[in-house]
């Protein structure tokens, strides 16, 4: 398999209803790692957590098999949760404090995601939109059964509520998904701010557009601006193409 290089763009906005931004983000194409971080609206300093998530994982090495990387990052995100919620304790007399995390990491042919909460990595390939992380959410169980189709459920009354997060709980439980890489794929991290406003079919047809990366971003949160931009908009596109 021959090695691949990474090309990816970030953006992060308060968006137009919100007073402040709450996200962040981190892209790392030099070592094969981005995260989106939504700090939980309504909360405590959700945005501080956002920042203590990307901050912990802004140093992280690859050094070895990729599967410590892969470990590293698991064990940043787990002593993060933990220093969240001793912040909140000093801080914020205990109150729930903390975000969601979607992360991607790669390396050769091979990727790995790991989330909580409702952030989501997407993929094009193909020309195939496919959903790769699956929402903690209590609506998510419904999509699987068929109840809900996945549009059905990003517009559901209740798609706001997340049974998992960084901060949430004293143990912090990461969803881990191994997936192939190949040539020309297309990755979309991004929070909800941009999957409530953006059809499927819209993002994928933006992301397949010939444009530089940085113009896919770009067109990406223009559109949810466009939109009503209810919540803060994180979105990250990453593409791969052989070396």
């Amino acid at each position: 398999m021959a090695e691949l290089q990474w090309e990816s763009a970030a953006v992060t906005h308060e968006g137009k209803r919100r007073p402040h931004n709450e996200d962040a983000v981190l892209a790392r194409p030099e070592v094969g790692l981005w995260l989106v971080a939504d700090g939980m609206g309504g909360h405590a300093a959700g945005d501080v957590a956002s920042r203590m998530v990307t901050e912990a994982l802004a140093d992280v090495t690859v050094d070895g098999e990729f599967a410590t990387f892969v470990d590293c990052v698991d064990d940043a995100l787990i002593e993060i949760n933990r220093a969240i919620r001793s912040h909140s304790k000093a801080h914020f007399s205990g109150k729930t404090m903390g975000c969601t995390v979607v992360t991607m990491l790669a390396q050769a042919n091979v990727g790995v995601c790991m989330w909580a909460g409702d952030s989501r990595l997407y993929r094009v390939r193909d020309g195939v939109f496919t959903q790769i992380s699956r929402d903690h959410d209590p609506l998510e169980e419904l999509v699987e059964r068929g109840v809900l189709t996945p549009e059905e459920a990003d517009d559901h009354p209740d798609s706001s509520v997340i049974t998992r997060a960084v901060g949430g709980q004293p143990e912090l439980h990461l969803d881990c998904i191994l997936f192939d890489l190949a040539p020309d794929d297309i990755y979309l991290l991004c929070s909800d701010g941009l999957y409530r406003e953006l059809e499927r079919h819209e993002m994928c047809e933006m992301l397949l557009a010939p444009d530089p990366v940085e113009q896919r971003v770009e067109a990406l949160l223009d559109k949810s601006l466009e939109r009503g931009a209810r919540d803060n908009v994180s979105i990250i596109v990453a593409t791969c193409r052989e070396a």
